[in-house]
């Protein structure tokens, strides 16, 4: 059964780690898989790789450090964005631990909360549900505008993910805010052959 936008999910995922040279390695695949599976985001990624390709390995490490290490600005810890550091923001975590557990994941023990968005696509992609993505929309539109307000080459990775979500982005950041603060509804709508092992099975 083919899965809507899995092969998406699972490349996106790939885009948002660091680049380190297993990233780079594993460049051709990821290619490949985008061209079997056309469809909505595909062309933002490409467009990625391109840069990437254009780009010496050393520079884009440093890029992406500056880029999402150096400022909560461009977090990629998606309840950061909706509940910063408050009390809420741990029962949000909760949320993502049970969805994992619902389509039999455990969250691994990688150093990274689960809401860190490569692991939330990773899982997306495995499981062929975008839960989390249609909860967390406001989440990943304003990250989204802080990619392109920086300029950065993430931010078509960010255009990619969103593009397989329905209904249309907000026009800016402050409808993108707006969305954050009446959050979209919860409801429940990815098989890769590469990915980031962020997630283990649950065995019961």
């Amino acid at each position: 059964m083919t899965v809507p936008h899995a092969v998406v999910h699972a490349a996106v995922a790939r885009c948002l780690v660091y680049p380190d040279d297993a990233f780079h390695a594993g460049l051709g695949v990821l290619r490949a898989a985008l061209d079997e599976r056309p469809g909505p985001g595909t062309g933002e990624l490409h467009t990625f790789l391109d840069h990437v390709d254009a780009t010496d390995p050393d520079r884009l490490r440093q890029d992406y450090v500056r880029t999402f290490d150096f400022t909560g600005r461009r977090c990629l810890y998606l309840t950061w964005w909706t509940d910063g550091d408050t009390r809420r923001r741990g029962r949000s975590l909760v949320r993502f631990k049970e969805i994992y557990r619902e389509h039999g994941r455990e969250y691994a023990d990688t150093g990274e909360l689960p809401d860190f968005l490569p692991a939330v696509c990773e899982f997306c992609a495995l499981t062929g549900t975008d839960t989390l993505l249609r909860e967390n929309r406001p989440a990943l539109e304003l990250l989204r505008f802080a990619l392109v307000e920086a300029g950065s080459p993430w931010a078509g990775v960010l255009q990619a993910l969103v593009a397989t979500l329905p209904g249309a982005s907000p026009r800016d950041r402050a409808a993108a805010q707006a969305m954050a603060r009446n959050g979209p509804p919860r409801e429940d709508v990815g098989l890769a052959p590469f990915g980031t092992p962020l997630l283990e099975v649950v065995t019961r």
